[in-house]
Order: C-alpha cells, then structure tokens, then sequence
C-alpha cells in the first residue's frame, strides 16, 4: 500500500496525472497521478511478464462464473466506505465490475482485512484479492499477480503548517520526528528501508492497525510524518484541506496489481480484460472518476 514542488504541490500532481492519461506505456495500463513513465519489465516479476496477453482480439468468456474478490475498504480513493452513503465504492471496485462485465462474470465481495488478505488468497479462500497492493517479487511467491493495473508513487504526508523537513535525509536526521505506518505495507518497509535505517524496530515507526490510523495519528500530531501514494494522499488532503500536505518530491515508485492462488486461471483472462480496458480508454475514465472528480470531503 505510494508521489511535487513544494510552493504547489497538487497543481504540479494534477499536470503531471495529464500527461501520464494522455501518454501511458501500452505495457501499463494506467497511471496514477505524479505517476512516471517506467517500464514494467524493471517494476514487476518476470512471472507477471510472462502472463501479459499479446494483443486482444475477443476476451475470453467465463461463463458466468462467480469470482470471490477479497477488499479491505482502507484506501481511498481505490476502495472504502463511502461516509455519504455507507456503501463501499472504489477505483478497485468499478474496475472489477467492469472487468467481469466484459469476462460474463459474477463478482462475490467480501470483506478481508490487510493483514488477513494475501495469507487468505495464498490459501485459495478467495479468487481475487485488492487493496493497492503492490507487486513485488516477495509476494509473488505467496500469490500469483495480474498484469500492473496502475503505477504509483510515495510522497511525504504532514501537516500543512510543518515545515521542519521537505526531503527524507531532513526526516532521517532528526531524531525527534516519527513516522506512521501500517506494518506489512509498502510505507512501512519505505519507511525503515528507504528513510531510516533498516531496523524494523526502529522506534520512531509507530504501527496502527489500519492505514487511515495512521493518518489520524498524523491529524492529532501524535506522528510527524505518513508514506501515501498520490491517489490516497489527495483523498485525504481533501478531506482535510487546511490540515495535510505533501513534500519533497517522490521517494519510489511501486506497481500495484491485483493478486490470485497461485496457478490461478483467472490471470490470464483478467490481463486480457485489463489491457482492453487501457486500450479502449476505460482506465483513463476511471482515473478521471476517482482522482479529478470525486471529492471525498462531501
């Protein structure tokens, strides 16, 4: 679960999610705002290279099939509670009901926590699991991953009236500053691999239990600092526009994809599906959707 000058952080973000819509890769299939135009053979496992369909012709049909997708409903923008309506709605949510209109399938929601969700699918107690999870080569020796359906990238998350640091080094060298972070998570190990100094048990990472915890925390001061991708982190800046801001500019970039048991036959039709849906510009809509459009403080 990733990036901005600092006199205008969300003008340079919203330009730079132009350019990204308007100039994505034909290997990845969308982009997330602040997102760069890497290439997915240096971002992802060889394994999921291996399961990129060529060039889609006719989607292959599932036959009404029920898939079982696993979500958390913690990350804005991709998957969460909406406050207005109580319903969970998404980026993750209209992209795999669109993916199984396009398959004939029939998708089961269930509720999973993080922490449950990769042991969950490993195990094949679901068909398909989600919530921005990114795609390394150590997960994907626990689950088999889709094709990247986004890129994104980690920025800094403080209160909008801190300036005591605007780039890691300034965070890493002062010892007073503390860091939130949900363990297990790309921000977590950023944090203490990328940030600080490799120790796990470093004392200035403070653990919650949920991602949006550790934003609290960052609201009520408790931690100086909170590794977002950009997406989530303009969901909470609108919601809470005169209390957080980003800084500095992207620490790494991370792709995120949807994960399956391992020897799943639902990858190969999925990347099918995801690459038409790049391909006839219904990735960009949703982006459009999620990340321009909706406002998550109404």
């Amino acid at each position: 679960m990733t990036t901005v000058q600092k006199s205008s952080p969300w003008l340079a973000l919203i330009l730079m999610l132009a350019l990204a819509l308007s100039a994505c890769a034909p290997l990845v299939p969308a982009t997330t705002p602040m997102a760069e135009e890497t290439s997915s053979a240096e971002a992802t496992p060889a394994a999921v290279q291996d399961a990129l369909p060529s060039v889609v012709d006719d989607l292959p049909d599932l036959g009404g099939r029920a898939v079982s997708a696993a979500m958390a409903n913690d990350y804005t923008p991709l998957q969460f509670i909406d406050p207005a309506t109580g319903e969970a709605v998404g980026w993750e949510y209209d992209a795999v009901t669109e993916i199984c209109r396009r398959l004939n399938c029939v998708v089961e929601w269930n509720n999973s926590s993080w922490e449950a969700m990769i042991p969950a699918i490993s195990a094949g107690q679901f068909d398909i699991g989600m919530d921005g999870i990114t795609i390394t080569e150590e997960r994907a020796q626990q689950v088999d991953f889709s094709a990247p359906y986004m890129t994104s990238q980690q920025f800094m998350l403080v209160s909008a009236a801190d300036d005591r640091f605007t780039t890691p080094a300034e965070f890493a060298a002062d010892a007073e500053l503390l860091v939130g972070a949900q363990a297990g998570t790309s921000g977590f190990y950023t944090a203490v691999y990328d940030i600080l100094d490799g120790d796990e048990a470093n004392p200035r990472i403070k653990l919650f239990d949920t991602f949006g915890a550790s934003v609290q925390a960052l609201l009520a001061g408790d931690v100086d600092m909170v590794l977002v991708d950009a997406a989530s982190g303009r969901g909470y800046i609108g919601a809470n526009p005169d209390k957080l801001k980003i800084v500095g500019d992207a620490i790494k970039s991370e792709d995120f994809g949807f994960i399956y048991p391992p020897g799943s036959d639902l990858v190969a039709p999925f990347n099918a599906a995801i690459e038409s849906m790049q391909q006839d510009g219904y990735l960009d809509e949703l982006n459009t959707k999620w990340f321009f459009l909706y406002d998550p403080s109404q």
